[in-house]
C-alpha cells in the first residue's frame, strides 16, 4: 500500500528500488525426479517453481535485449532487471500482444530465466510441464509454444489449462477421492481482458463463455490519459507504473455510480473524498544578497526609473507640441475654406485628404488626443504658471521682416497650446468644484439614507459586471464560428465587402459617400475587432473601481469577496475542487495531482466500456447474456457461487456492484449467494495448477512428445480445466 503522509487523504509516490541479486535454486531435490514444474504464463506477472513448493517464483513477464556502452556488453534483461537500466527500458517487450501470445523470442527468453532461477543444469527439461493459456487461445498461438517446450526444452508432457478455472478449483477443491464437480460463475479480471466463464459440475461450459477487451492494462492507460487531461501541465512526467501504482491503490467501483456522482457534487463531499498524490519536486537554490547590494540594486533601480520617467515625459511634451501645431493647421486649414469646389477639393488632396469628411474626422481625433494629453498634463502640474508674452501677435504683417513673420507665427502656435492649456485647467477646475459638490450631495445622501445609497451603488455595480460578462460572453461567442454572434460578424464584414461606392461620374455630378457622417458608422469597426480594448470598457472598468471603494470604505456588509476581481478570479467552488490551484511559487502544491471522479470513473469502464470509446457490452451486459443461455435450474446453481479473481478483484466495492448487477436480472425467489473472491487473486491459479498436477488425473490428460509427434502442436485433450470444447 501507499506510504501515508502527514495528511490523511495525501500519498507519496514511492521510490522504485534497485533490484537484488538473487542465486539460482538447489537442483538437488528434483533431479532425476519427475516433479511437475507448473508455469503461469500470465501477460503481466511470470510464476513458476514445482508443484511441491509452497509459493511461486514471481517475476515481470518483460524482457529486453540492451547493450551497455560502459563496457561495450549486450545484456538481456528480464523483469525488474530493467529498470536498473534507463536505456533499456525502451527496448522492453512482452511475450503478448494484448491478450495474444505472439511474441515467441520473448518467451523463449523469459523460459530460459525460469529455468535457470529453478537451478535447472541439465541438457532437457525433464519434468512433466503444467502451463495457462488464454480463454479460447488462438491454435497457432499453442502450436509455437508446444514447438518451443517439446523441441527446444525436451519436456516429457505438456498440459494446458485456463488460469481462472484453477483458480476456482483451488478455492473449491474436492476431497483427495472425489472427482472436482462444483458450479459456479467465474469472473476473471486479467492483464488485457475480462473474461465470464460459467462452470456446471466442475466443467467449464466455454461455448457460453465470454470476454470483453477491457483488462488492467487497459484502465492504467484510461487513468493516465485522465490525468493528462487534468494535468496539462504538469511539471514531471507521469509514468505507467505510476498510473498503476495509483490504480490499485486509490481506485474503487461504485455501487451506485450516477449517486456518487451526484454526492460529489458537493465540493465539501468531493475535498473528502479525493486523494492527493505528492510527487517529487526540487526547490531551487536561490542566492542571497547582503544588505549593501540590495541597497545598491534598488538605489540603481530608482535611478533608472527616473530616467525613465523623465525620458518618458520630454517625450510626451514633444508629441503633444506636435500634435498642437497639426491641430492648429488643419484648424486654419479649414477655416480658409475656398468658396470654389473644386480649388478646396484640391487642396484637400494635396494636404492628403480624400474629402472634407476625413478632413474633419482627423481635426475630431486630433482634439480628442490633445485634450486627453492635456489633462494628464494638467493632473501632474498644479502650481500656478505665469502667462508668457507674445509681443508680435498684434504686429501688422506688413510692419515684419520675413524672420518676424515666421517668429509671428511660431508665438500664435505657442499662445495657441498655452490657451488650450489654460482652459484644460480651468476645466479641471470646473470638474473639481462639480465632484466636490457631487461628493457633498452623496455624503448627504449617505448620511440621510444610508441603505438606499448602498442599495443603490449595488445595483450600478451590478449594472456594469452584467455588461462586462455580456461583453466577455460575446467575445468567447466569436470564437466559436458556428455561433450566432461569429456569424453576424461574418455578415458585417461581407456587407462592407459588398457595398456598392460611389462612382466618380457621380461624385461629379455631386453624389458622395456619405459614411462616416454619422458617429455610428464608425461603430462598424468595433463590432468587426472585438480584441482591442475600447474607450468605454476602460471607463466601466473605471467606474465600477470608484463604486467598490465607496462601498468598501462605508459599507460594513461589502467586502474583498464582493468585489469584481475577487468574483472573477475566484473559479467556482466545485472546480476548485476538482483542480484546486496553487500559488506560482509553491513547488510543492505544483507536484500534487488530486484523484477524485476517477477513483470511480476508471472502475466504472468495466461496466460501462462505452465510457472509454470501447465499443463493447459491459460486465452486466455479458452476466446477463450468459445466464439467459441456462435453464432456471442451471441459472440457479451458478448464482449460487459466483466466484471472482484477478488483480482487479481486490479492488474496493466490487462485490457489492456485482451483487447489485445480477440481483435485479434474477427472479425475485432465486437465491443469489454471496460474491466471493479468491483467498489470493494473485496466487490461487498457480496453486491450484500444483494441486492439481499432484493427482493421478494430470497424468491422463497430458499430451506427451509421442502424441505431439503424432498429433502436431495445436491438439490438446478433452478436460474440465482446459480449452476443452477446442479440440481437433
Amino acid at each position: 500500500m501507499a506510504a501515508e503522509a502527514e495528511t490523511s487523504n495525501t500519498f507519496y509516490v514511492p521510490t522504485p528500488s534497485l533490484p537484488t541479486i538473487t542465486l539460482p535454486d538447489s537442483y538437488h531435490a528434483f533431479r532425476s525426479q519427475p516433479t511437475p514444474l507448473i508455469i503461469d504464463n500470465g501477460s503481466s506477472n511470470l510464476r513458476f517453481g514445482f508443484s511441491t513448493s509452497a509459493s511461486p517464483h514471481t517475476s515481470l513477464n518483460v524482457i529486453a535485449k540492451y547493450k551497455e556502452r560502459k563496457f561495450n556488453q549486450s545484456l538481456l534483461l528480464f523483469g525488474d532487471a530493467i529498470d536498473a537500466e534507463s536505456g533499456a527500458k525502451s527496448q522492453a517487450k512482452t511475450p503478448w500482444e494484448g491478450d495474444v501470445l505472439l511474441n515467441f523470442d520473448a518467451m523463449e527468453n523469459a523460459l530460459d530465466y525460469a529455468f535457470v532461477r529453478l537451478g535447472i543444469d541439465t541438457d532437457g527439461v525433464d519434468h512433466p510441464v503444467l502451463m495457462t493459456e488464454r480463454l479460447c487461445s488462438p491454435l497457432h498461438s499453442r502450436a509455437f509454444t508446444s514447438e518451443l517446450m517439446f523441441e527446444q526444452y525436451s519436456v516429457p508432457s505438456l498440459t494446458y489449462c485456463v488460469d481462472s478455472v484453477m483458480s476456482f478449483y483451488q478455492n473449491n477443491k474436492p476431497p483427495s477421492s472425489s472427482p472436482f464437480g462444483a458450479d459456479g460463475l467465474v469472473v476473471s479480471f486479467n492483464t488485457a481482458s475480462t473474461s465470464v466463464i460459467p462452470i456446471l459440475d466442475g466443467k467449464g461450459v466455454l461455448s457460453h463463455a465470454k470476454r470483453i477487451p477491457w483488462g488492467t492494462q487497459q484502465s492504467t492507460e484510461y487513468l493516465l490519459k485522465l490525468i493528462q487531461l487534468k494535468y496539462s501541465s504538469f511539471p514531471t512526467r507521469v509514468t505507467s507504473a505510476q498510473a498503476s501504482w495509483m490504480l490499485h491503490n486509490f481506485c474503487s467501483f461504485a455501487t451506485d455510480y450516477p449517486a456518487v456522482l451526484r454526492s460529489l457534487k458537493v465540493p465539501a463531499y468531493m475535498r473528502t473524498a479525493e486523494r492527493i498524490i505528492q510527487f517529487p519536486f526540487s526547490i531551487p537554490v536561490i542566492e542571497e544578497k547582503t544588505e549593501e547590494e540590495i541597497t545598491r540594486i534598488s538605489e540603481k533601480r530608482k535611478e533608472q526609473g527616473k530616467k525613465l520617467q523623465e525620458l518618458a515625459a520630454k517625450s510626451r511634451m514633444e508629441k503633444l507640441a506636435q500634435k498642437e501645431t497639426d491641430l492648429q493647421y488643419l484648424t486654419n486649414l479649414k477655416d480658409s475654406k475656398s468658396e470654389n469646389k473644386r480649388e478646396w477639393t484640391n487642396t484637400l488632396q494635396t494636404e492628403g485628404f480624400d474629402d472634407e469628411a476625413a478632413l474633419d474626422e482627423t481635426i475630431k481625433k486630433l482634439e480628442l488626443d490633445v485634450k486627453r494629453a492635456r489633462k494628464k498634463e494638467a493632473d501632474g502640474q498644479d502650481d500656478v504658471i505665469e502667462e508668457p508674452s507674445f509681443p508680435l501677435i498684434d504686429v501688422p504683417d506688413a510692419d515684419l521682416d520675413e524672420e518676424g513673420l515666421k517668429e509671428k507665427k511660431k508665438q500664435k502656435l505657442m499662445k495657441a497650446g498655452f490657451d488650450a492649456r489654460a482652459r484644460a485647467r480651468r476645466e479641471k477646475e470646473k470638474e473639481r468644484e462639480e465632484k466636490e459638490a457631487e461628493e457633498k450631495r452623496e455624503e448627504e445622501e449617505r448620511e440621510n439614507n444610508f441603505d438606499e445609497w448602498a442599495t443603490k451603488l449595488r445595483r450600478e455595480q451590478e449594472a456594469i459586471m452584467t455588461k462586462m460578462k455580456e461583453r466577455r460572453r460575446r467575445k468567447a461567442a466569436l470564437s466559436d464560428r458556428k455561433s450566432a454572434a461569429a456569424q453576424a460578424r461574418m455578415k458585417n464584414i461581407a456587407s462592407l465587402a459588398a457595398d456598392e461606392r460611389v462612382s466618380k461620374k457621380k461624385r461629379k455630378a455631386g453624389g458622395e459617400d456619405m459614411f462616416g457622417a454619422d458617429d455610428e458608422d464608425w461603430q462598424i469597426y468595433r463590432k468587426l475587432n472585438t480584441a482591442a480594448v475600447s474607450s468605454d470598457e476602460e471607463e466601466e472598468f473605471n467606474q465600477l473601481q470608484i463604486i467598490e471603494n465607496k462601498l468598501l470604505m462605508h459599507d460594513p456588509t461589502f467586502t474583498m469577496l464582493h468585489t469584481h476581481a475577487s468574483i472573477t478570479s475566484q473559479k467556482s467552488a466545485l472546480i476548485s475542487a476538482f483542480r484546486p490551484q496553487y500559488e506560482e511559487g509553491d513547488l510543492e502544491g505544483m507536484a500534487r495531482i488530486h484523484l477524485n471522479t476517477e477513483r470511480w470513473r476508471v472502475c466504472e469502464t468495466y461496466f460501462s466500456p462505452g465510457m472509454a470509446g470501447i465499443d463493447s457490452a459491459g460486465l452486466g451486459e455479458v452476466l446477463q447474456s450468459i445466464l439467459a443461455r441456462f435453464s432456471e435450474s442451471e441459472k440457479a446453481r451458478l448464482v449460487k457461487n459466483v466466484f471472482i479473481t484477478g488483480g482487479p478483484s481486490q479492488f474496493p466495492g466490487l462485490q457489492e456492484r456485482l451483487h447489485g448487477t445480477l440481483r435485479p436480472i434474477l427472479p425475485p425467489e432465486m437465491h443469489l449467494g454471496d460474491i466471493v473472491r479468491a483467498a489470493d487473486p494473485s496466487l490461487d491459479a498457480w496453486r491450484g495448477m500444483a494441486s492439481f498436477a499432484n493427482t493421478d488425473e494430470f497424468h491422463r490428460v497430458s499430451v506427451t512428445a509421442e502424441e505431439y509427434q503424432e498429433w502436431g502442436g495445436e491438439r490438446i485433450k478433452r478436460w474440465w480445466g482446459g480449452n476443452w470444447n477446442s479440440v481437433v
